[in-house]
């Protein structure tokens, strides 16, 4: 079963980013994690589970392998899936359908910085809370991620868990030194994508800061046993077409405002590893990499 119900008007999160752009983008970086994200479902679902929210629906891989693990525990299923943009939540909603038959999946347009969340996901149909709700980097676009996490804890049963994924070590694709510009660069970008995050939270209307740890957050949010496991993305040089693909992807990203926050000399080098045109592309290396780590922090629901 698939259900689109509407509930808000915009396409936008809390730091302005327009998630519908960048469809496509999330489609490609979720078929390229759906081993890691497999592994990382099968340990947050429980065999007595058959109910769960996913709070951001990407391009729906997550949504799909949620479906799949609910399907495994056999009974009657239910995924919710919630997001702000129709057109993530639309095809979220059909990949999750198509992934496992027997499955309710039902999609709701809310938002989830709003003291409604829960009414909205009541109103459309779907259970008030879930043996599982998950959400991977959502909390941080929130202007009050505490507040947010005791919104999400909401929604989870008695006995039941939030898991809540966040950013880990920051993704490396570059050898130290790319021939180009100064050795080091990648360290540079990374630095400057870090300084960008801290100014789209302080920027963010009604931002508040979290100076604590995400177990401890999820302790103060009303939940129990909070504890945190990693995994890695690692694929090794030569990376395959999808791992190139991934690996300009991030470079991409890491191009966000920098003009404003490098030196014009790795801006140059930068340019060049991006131009398809130019000796220095890229895409055309055999030795780029693709290595990431992130953390899911769990909380349970006490009973």
């Amino acid at each position: 079963m698939f259900r689109l119900v509407g509930a808000h008007s915009h396409s936008h999160s809390h730091d302005n980013i327009d998630w519908d752009a960048h469809l496509e983008r999330l489609r490609a970086a979720d078929d390229f994690i759906a081993p890691d994200i497999t592994e990382v479902v099968a340990k947050l679902l429980r065999p007595g589970d058959h109910s769960a929210i996913e709070i951001g629906a990407g391009a729906g891989g997550t949504a799909a392998i949620l479906a799949k693990g609910l399907a495994r525990n056999g009974g009657e299923s239910q995924l919710t899936i919630v997001d702000t943009a129709e057109q993530l939540l639309t095809a979220a909603g059909e990949r999750a359908s198509e992934a496992a038959e027997g499955v309710t999946v039902r999609t709701v347009r809310a938002d989830a910085a709003a003291d409604a969340l829960a009414d909205e996901i009541t109103g459309a149909g779907a259970p008030p809370q879930a043996d599982l709700v998950y959400a991977a980097f959502v909390v941080h676009h929130l202007p009050d991620q505490l507040a947010g996490l005791r919104r999400l804890a909401g929604l989870v049963k008695p006995g039941g868990r939030l898991a809540v994924v966040e950013f880990g070590l920051q993704t490396r694709v570059l050898p130290a030194d790319i021939g180009i510009g100064g050795p080091g660069l990648e360290a540079r970008l990374v630095s400057a994508s870090e300084q960008w995050f801290q100014q789209m939270r302080t920027e963010m209307d009604g931002s508040v800061r979290l100076p604590i740890g995400w177990p401890k957050a999820m302790t103060e949010a009303g939940l129990a046993d909070a504890t945190s496991f990693s995994y890695l993305i690692d694929r090794p040089a030569p990376l395959d077409e999808s791992g190139r693909v991934a690996a300009l992807r991030q470079l991409s990203m890491l191009r966000r405002d920098a003009d404003e926050r490098l030196a014009a000399e790795d801006v140059e080098a930068l340019n060049q590893l991006l131009d398809p045109e130019g000796e220095h592309y890229a895409g055309n290396r055999d030795d780029l990499y693709y290595l990431s780590a992130n953390t899911v922090h769990v909380g349970t629901k006490p009973a």
